[in-house]
């Protein structure tokens, strides 16, 4: 009855760590039948996952059954949890039940106590968390980034790791995907090896592909920075149509945004320390702090927090399902009120 409890706020990483189950688990010539997905926020649909799970799978291979959103350790009704307990001694061996949630399990609740203890008992159960790294926690990024290239079986240097964290900062999703393109151009450029050692991706060739994608997003926010919407409106538009990914581009804006805000903040303290601002401000290379503090020159802690939220609605509308474009006009063009001192 092998149980896989596996929660975290890296979408990303929680997917991979599920579809390496799915994958070694399941015949894909049976998937059809050996495979269900539940959505724990229904009722139901949690009722009749409990069911499934006592199935032994049909044909060759095992039978998964997967609850998103998991509520089994984080509150759910007196009628499931007894449900849960029931069913999980009816588990056959080659069935496997995987939880998932973004929240951390409540390990005050029967129910978590159950399932961690039926991990426990079992060898073929695990735990596995996957929490993504705040935005100023840098170490926590590049240690992200050296995870997901271990993953990829790839390997680089820190400079390189350090370009990809100022570029991209904690999107899990996003650090896969560039790091695949890079694997890819440098297989084309060197030839791919035929050993089983990690592929080394150079500095130059991260420099190269990395910061040319941003150099764009870069050139956009100091248009908004400097009030010039409507070019940065037609530049925004013309990146979306010629391919550019919306969340990578809103990323790079909020994370420069961000900066800005945090640098001008630490300046009115009377913060002169290059490296501890920063480290605060969650800035892989100190050398930066110069450059922001030239271009946020003479702007107001009001102009900076505006800018600030019209980009955190933006990324908002985005990962909610809107058109990106009409995001970035709706949310631009429209006057902010913000409470301040300053």
């Amino acid at each position: 009855m092998p149980i896989h409890l596996i929660w975290g706020d890296d979408y990303e990483a929680c997917n991979r760590e599920i579809e390496e189950i799915i994958q070694t688990v399941i015949d894909p010539s049976w998937k059809s039948f050996n495979y269900s997905q539940i959505d724990g926020n229904d009722q139901k649909q949690n009722f009749r996952g409990l069911e499934e799970v006592q199935s032994a799978p049909l044909g060759s291979g095992g039978r998964v059954v997967l609850v998103r959103r998991s509520p089994f350790c984080n509150g759910c009704s007196i009628e499931l949890a007894n449900k849960l307990e029931q069913a999980i001694k009816l588990i056959p061996n080659n069935t496997y039940l995987i939880l998932n949630n973004s929240n951390k399990p409540d390990k005050r609740l029967k129910t978590t106590k159950l399932i961690e203890k039926s991990i426990q008992s079992n060898s073929f159960s695990k735990e596995k968390s996957f929490l993504l790294p705040l935005p100023w926690d840098i170490n926590g990024q590049r240690n992200l980034v050296k995870n997901i290239l271990y993953k990829l079986n790839l390997k680089m240097n820190h400079e390189a790791i350090d370009l990809i964290v100022e570029s991209i900062g904690n999107d899990s999703s996003l650090i896969n995907t560039e790091l695949q393109k890079l694997s890819l151009l440098s297989e084309a450029v060197n030839g791919k090896s035929n050993t089983n050692k990690p592929q080394e991706i150079s500095k130059e060739l991260v420099t190269k592909i990395i910061q040319n994608n941003s150099t764009n997003a870069l050139e956009i926010a100091n248009l908004l920075l400097q009030g010039k919407k409507i070019i940065a409106l037609n530049k925004i538009q013309s990146l979306l149509k010629n391919g550019e990914p919306a969340l990578r581009l809103i990323i790079t804006l909020t994370g420069q945004s961000r900066g800005w805000l945090w640098v001008h903040l630490l300046d009115a303290q009377g913060n002169q320390d290059v490296k501890e601002i920063a480290k605060l401000a969650g800035i892989a290379n100190p050398k930066r702090i110069f450059v922001i503090r030239k271009q946020i020159q003479g702007k107001s802690l009001k102009v900076l927090l505006e800018l600030m939220q019209k980009l955190l609605k933006i990324e908002a509308s985005i990962k909610s399902g809107a058109n990106p474009i009409d995001s970035f006009k709706d949310n631009l063009l429209t006057d902010s009120k913000i409470l301040t001192n300053n």
